[in-house]
């Protein structure tokens, strides 16, 4: 295994020359905008590595944002923040670095996971879970976990969500009403809870960008395992910052035109066609403190309803 630091230059012109078009664009878009390595590391970490272990050596992430033309002094300084902000832990085994979520993160990605992959829920009962919390310090605590599992917020320290949408454990001690969303009042509270009109114009700009790479696949159009893993990773990246400011909320409480249907039928079908050979990158690329990654396990196999 050469160390870690073997790997620190960066292909500058890559993902321009070789990479195809679709993807290329994609990787422009994501250099115009403010820089996002340590929320692309949580994503590695969250679709990539705790299927296979939880556990990878920086050399492996290092040699992944070489694609993205990202500098690896970049790069260990996102994972630096993460490990002190209390996401990632570090092995040290002689020169080389391993890490893996810590407990906190894997529960916070857990959450995420199931908003992410799984169908939404179809059994609505046409009620809807209030949460008050009424201490500051239990806010703060609390307000991105409830962010994550979907909840909106009309009002501070006043929190809802389609009734039986799992609470959190930051929020353990709010007090629990249930409301109807029937009545005019009740549907105007949805409206302030969530600003549905950006959700649905961000899902818009996840189609446009991601709608070529479909059509790109589907022309048997040829991707590298290290571009497949790449564009994987992009994919999850960009629609994981839009679904999980999405309640998921049921079909009678969204226009009929709602863009989050679509988004997550594009997002299933790039993801199952970019996975094998993904996970060949992986198969070849990916090491831990004991080499080779172990094989994934089913529930990758599952996601997306797969």
């Amino acid at each position: 295994m050469p160390t870690d630091s073997t790997l620190s230059q960066t292909r500058k012109t890559r993902y321009a020359s070789v990479m195809p078009q679709p993807l290329g664009r994609i990787i422009d878009q994501l250099k115009r905008e403010p820089s996002r390595t340590g929320s692309i590391i949580i994503t590695v970490f969250g679709d990539a590595i705790v299927p296979r272990g939880g556990s990878v050596w920086l050399g492996t992430l290092l040699k992944f944002f070489e694609a993205l033309d990202i500098d690896s002094g970049v790069v260990r300084t996102a994972m630096s923040r993460l490990a002190s902000d209390g996401w990632l832990e570090r092995e040290k085994v002689g020169r080389n670095s391993f890490y893996r979520l810590t407990n906190n993160g894997r529960h916070t990605f857990a959450g995420a996971t199931r908003h992410i992959y799984d169908s939404p829920p179809s059994d609505w009962t046409g009620r809807f879970e209030l949460l008050l919390i009424g201490r500051s310090e239990d806010r703060d605590i609390s307000r991105e976990a409830l962010k994550n599992a979907g909840f909106g917020s009309p009002l501070p320290g006043v929190w809802v969500a389609p009734s039986g949408v799992p609470i959190p454990e930051e929020a353990a001690s709010a007090i629990r009403l249930e409301v109807s969303a029937e009545d005019d009042s009740g549907r105007r509270l949805l409206r302030e809870s969530w600003p549905l009109d950006r959700t649905a114009e961000a899902y818009l700009k996840f189609m446009r960008s991601f709608e070529p790479l479909r059509g790109w696949i589907g022309r048997r159009g040829r991707l590298s395992d290290e571009d497949a893993f790449t564009a994987r990773v992009l994919l999850i990246h960009y629609y994981r910052r839009v679904v999980l400011r999405d309640p998921l909320l049921p079909p009678a409480l969204l226009p009929a035109d709602w863009p989050g249907r679509t988004a997550r039928a594009l997002c299933r079908e790039v993801y199952r066609g970019l996975l094998p050979a993904s996970e060949q990158w992986l198969d070849r690329h990916a090491l831990n403190e004991n080499g080779p990654l172990p094989p994934a396990g089913v529930e990758l196999a599952r996601r997306f309803g797969g």
